[in-house]
């Protein structure tokens, strides 16, 4: 701290502006999305499977598919709660954090590996779906005009597909992902095609006039095929029928991958934040429910039994040929689907690669991963080997299964389901050990003063029974999945013995946010996004936040932006050059910043960050206020001083400021002591009731005087009463007054 600055009755010294650079910090992080937009960056991954779940459940189960494919997407509303309660705890990191801090780091990378191939597969039978559909519509157009030229819709898949995926590896080794906004547009057309879907099938089918329902979802109408039953085939299991059932189930599970982005898309989540995430998670439940349950089971009510087969990799491009109505008009709405199914296939491409980058760079902060892999790109700065790794595994992923959708599906199933249990798992682990649950998955028993958590278990269950189902029925899967995760996860593990001294380093702290660092002249407008009248706040300890949770809290974004502010304290004579970028902003402001984003992400309120240099730090905290034309300075304060004196010197480094200057409010909060609040400037006091009265009566006598009459006012009265108390404190009155003052001060 510096020394005091003057004395009551001195001259008070200019202070000089800060000349040395300014550090402006922003980070991704503190970016926050609206739940129309989070839901939207969802459903590019979850509502894509309804171009393709459809045909590959058929194919393994048989006509009553669309039952089990509607009975998940109900099961959805249930594996919801478990990432909602996940992410109410704000276990941030996604299923590799939940894992680790409930079960340990072994189960953590065995989680991640089987995640990794869920994100490995996405992006291939999502592309390779799309590339389907583009194939035979091309078929189709030249079929309507009689034209001899026909593509191979196998091999066009897997050429779009490795185009396709070139292309997003390149715009992700740029940097340049795919924004909440084009996911809110992407999402929006395919909303027309899916209510243009819910209204035509039902006027299909009334001008038919025939309701073809598919079979009940029993076991005597499942018609599974050797391939479908794995290495049950043949067995007594499948005579079962709880066992046929959850075997159904397992292959209809595939409709409702895409859940982990959920929990991605929880740190952008705007405030209040653990609402939205409930809307979000309500809205992405009830479209799939609507458009991948839903239209699944129009599918097999319209396509005739006869040709269903052939469209089971493009099974929404056989429903609008199979529409009632003019060849033209589904023709036009045919290709109209292609371009909805190539957008939104394509954009789960780069969801998944985006997905697989933030989850591999969570577990390299946590010591699991070579730094090989984190080195960023010269010209780009992104981390682009990771990216490399991904795009490679599905570059081979789409040559090796030669563009068969159902081929990949099976695969696909692997990582979904054993990520969805060990999610589950770990949250049900992390409800014995945590008692700080915003949310909790519905079905609680209470016995005793214990809690049962009635609804978690039997979801996790179900979750581990299909996917103990799905490695016994699904061959490929089971192959290639074992395969790859074994291959990451003895990756992490070797990757964990090379880093074991930075691993201790990471359990001794915490990770620290990347932040973009931009070094600026001075304060201004210019420099912070911020409105006139926001709210600056000044920190310095990490270990003293709460004043800025206050400030969180209580702050309305739409009236008030929120700055956040350190000062980085110079030695007096301390020159611009004399201080690098790494001694502007060292360790200890990246650890302090972390810290703000932390608490601010929490809540789900943007803020400003900032930080000024200065040989005084009070004289800093208000020139900045002054430049950003602040309402509000806000502070904590430290154990060694009251109050009282922090708000004098503040006061006291206001008056230093150069005229005109800005008038503000400075409050001080501290969690042991009552808040303080002063004006700084000029401005109307604060009058106890008595001293209005005191004034009104004064007014009252002085107005019975002939020669003041009805032309006194009460603000001459104080005018007066003012000039007169100057008057006696520079002459031989000065004492008496100090002792009058020292006398109303203890009164207040």
């Amino acid at each position: 701290m510096s020394p005091d600055p003057g004395q009551p009755g001195s001259a008070v010294s200019p202070t000089p502006t800060i000349t040395a650079k300014v550090v402006v910090a922003t980070t991704v992080a503190l970016s926050f999305i609206s739940f129309w937009r989070g839901a939207a960056i969802v459903l590019s991954d979850l509502a894509s499977t309804m171009f393709y779940v459809g045909g590959i459940t058929e194919q393994a189960i048989g006509k009553s598919a669309p039952w089990f494919v509607l009975a998940v997407m109900l099961f959805s509303f249930a594996v919801r709660s478990i990432y909602m309660e996940s992410c109410g705890m704000f276990v941030r990191g996604g299923v590799y954090v939940v894992v680790r801090d409930s079960m340990g780091p072994t189960m953590a990378k065995l989680s991640v590996s089987a995640l990794i191939v869920d994100y490995v597969l996405t992006g291939p039978i999502s592309v390779v779906s799309a590339g389907q559909y583009l194939g035979h519509l091309l078929n189709e157009i030249s079929e309507m005009m009689r034209q001899d030229l026909r593509v191979n819709p196998h091999l066009f898949a897997v050429v779009f597909g490795v185009a396709v995926t070139i292309y997003f590896w390149y715009m992700n080794v740029k940097g340049i992902h795919e924004s909440s906004g084009k996911a809110l547009r992407i999402m929006q057309i395919t909303t027309a095609m899916v209510v243009i879907l819910l209204i035509w099938c039902p006027l299909t089918l009334l001008i038919h006039g025939k309701w073809d329902v598919p079979p009940a979802p029993t076991p005597s109408n499942l018609q599974f095929h050797e391939g479908s039953l794995g290495w049950l085939h043949g067995t007594f299991w499948t005579q079962i029928a709880a066992v046929a059932i959850i075997v159904a189930f397992g292959h209809s599970l595939l409709a409702m991958s895409g859940f982990e982005t959920l929990a991605q898309v929880y740190r952008e989540i705007a405030y209040p934040k653990l609402r939205n995430l409930r809307i979000t998670a309500n809205i992405v439940c009830i479209y799939a429910l609507l458009s991948t349950g839903v239209i699944s089971l129009f599918a097999v009510m319209i396509i005739p039994d006869s040709v269903r087969g052939q469209y089971y990799d493009n099974l929404i491009g056989g429903l609008a040929m199979s529409l009632a109505g003019p060849a033209l008009l589904k023709l036009v709405f045919h290709i109209f689907v292609v371009i909805v199914g190539v957008l939104i296939l394509s954009g789960a491409v780069n969801t998944s690669i985006i997905g697989a980058n933030g989850v591999l760079n969570r577990v390299a902060e946590d010591g699991v991963l070579l730094d090989f892999f984190r080195k960023p790109h010269r010209r780009f700065g992104t981390t682009y080997r990771i990216i490399c790794l991904i795009a490679g595994l599905q570059l081979a992923t789409i040559l090796l299964s030669r563009g068969d959708v159902i081929l990949l599906g099976e695969a696909y199933a692997f990582g979904v389901i054993w990520s969805f249990f060990l999610k589950g798992l770990g949250v049900l682990a992390l409800r014995f050990q945590r008692h700080d649950q915003e949310y909790k998955t519905p079905l609680n028993l209470h016995i005793g003063g214990r809690e049962i958590p009635i609804g978690l278990i039997a979801t996790v269950l179900m979750l581990f029974l299909v996917a103990v189902a799905n490695l016994f029925t699904k061959q490929v899967a089971t192959y290639a999945g074992v395969t790859l995760t074994s291959i990451l996860f003895v990756t992490f593990l070797i990757s964990e013995r090379a880093n074991v001294r930075k691993v201790r380093q990471q359990k001794q702290q915490k990770a620290l946010e990347e932040f973009n660092l931009e070094h600026q002249a001075e304060v201004g407008a210019e420099t912070v996004h911020a409105r006139p009248g926001c709210v600056l706040v000044a920190v310095r300890d990490y270990h003293r936040m709460d004043h800025f949770k206050k400030v969180l809290e209580k702050t309305n974004l739409r009236r008030h932006d929120i700055v956040v502010m350190s000062v980085r304290q110079l030695s007096t004579g301390a020159a611009e050059y004399g201080l690098r970028d790494d001694q502007l902003f060292s360790d200890y402001e990246k650890q302090l910043f972390s810290s703000v984003v932390e608490l601010a992400e929490k809540e789900g309120k943007p803020v400003e960050l900032l930080v000024v240099p200065g040989v005084d730090p009070f004289f800093a905290m208000v020139q900045t206020a002054h430049k950003l034309q602040a309402s509000r300075l806000v502070s904590g304060v430290s154990a060694r001083m009251p109050s009282e004196e922090l708000a004098r010197r503040i006061g006291l480094a206001w008056e230093r400021l150069p005229e005109p200057r800005h008038p503000f409010s400075l409050e001080i909060i501290s969690p042991d002591r009552p808040s303080a609040f002063v004006n700084l400037g000029p401005h109307p006091p604060r009058l106890w009731p008595e001293d209005l009265d005191r004034l009104h009566e004064l007014w009252l006598r002085l107005s019975e005087q002939e020669d003041l009459g009805a032309k006194l006012h009460h603000r001459d009265v104080v005018g007066v009463a003012l000039r007169r108390l100057e008057r006696d404190l520079n002459n031989a009155n000065r004492a008496e007054v100090v002792e009058d003052m020292q006398r109303e001060m203890r009164k207040t």
